[in-house]
């Protein structure tokens, strides 16, 4: 049993929460937005590409700021919420978000390639069957694209755990509300004698992230069997 204090415990808990929330909410997008990437072409195709990587290339802080801008008080979309009690600025549901947008380009770029891996050519097929395009999407593009779409889940919820830069600039290290692992870390860093509880901390951090990625790959074989009728 790892010897942690009980805010590093409560810090892994708001992670794990945070991540899995931020995961479950960008997937439907993310699934949304690179079929239309894979299968459209449209005006603005190569800005919409970019926009989706944006947070991969500008530096996480930057956009911890721009989501700040946001959803402050004074913000567009802030000054709404806020009345309603809805604020997310400062609080574990604005981590959420912060890990939900970095880890959402991940998650895109998964998936697309699933996607435009699938053959067009069965798409066509089905639709001279007869089916829809939501049935062909449900019964012919998804099960084929199965394993890119959790390649992408596991990629979306990696990034989400290990967030830091962006999540404390939106809604900073506030212990027991926003203090996720990596920014608990970072506080230990900064406390004389942490290092006990820093290396449990990074031990927690490594376990979870081999374990994602373990899951993944012992998942993914079998969805890709079943599809194949094996």
């Amino acid at each position: 049993m790892i010897e942690l204090p009980p805010e590093a415990w409560q810090a892994l808990a708001l992670s794990l929460r945070v991540s899995a929330i931020a995961t479950i909410a960008a997937l439907p997008l993310a699934v949304w937005v690179a079929h239309l990437l894979a299968r459209r072409r449209f005006r603005g195709h190569g800005l919409l590409d970019a926009l989706v990587h944006l947070p991969l290339v500008l530096p996480p802080v930057v956009t911890g700021y721009a989501l700040l801008l946001l959803f402050s008080r004074g913000g567009p979309i802030g000054g709404v919420l806020e009345p309603l009690g809805w604020g997310v600025a400062f609080r574990w549901t604005g981590a959420a978000i912060a890990a939900g947008v970095m880890a959402f380009p991940l998650m895109v770029r998964a998936i697309r390639q699933a996607i435009e891996a699938v053959d067009p050519g069965l798409e066509e097929a089905a639709a001279t069957l007869g089916l829809s395009p939501v049935r062909i999407w449900w019964r012919v593009t998804l099960p084929l694209a199965a394993p890119g779409v959790l390649a992408g889940v596991t990629l979306g919820f990696a990034k989400a755990f290990g967030e830091f830069g962006a999540t404390i600039t939106f809604v900073a290290s506030i212990p027991g509300e926003t203090r996720t692992l990596p920014a608990a870390i970072y506080a230990f860093l900064q406390v004389p004698g942490g290092a006990p509880g820093l290396r449990g901390l990074v031990l927690i951090a490594v376990v979870v992230a081999v374990g994602a990625v373990f899951v993944s790959n012992w998942i993914a074989p079998r969805i890709a069997a079943r599809v194949a009728g094996r």
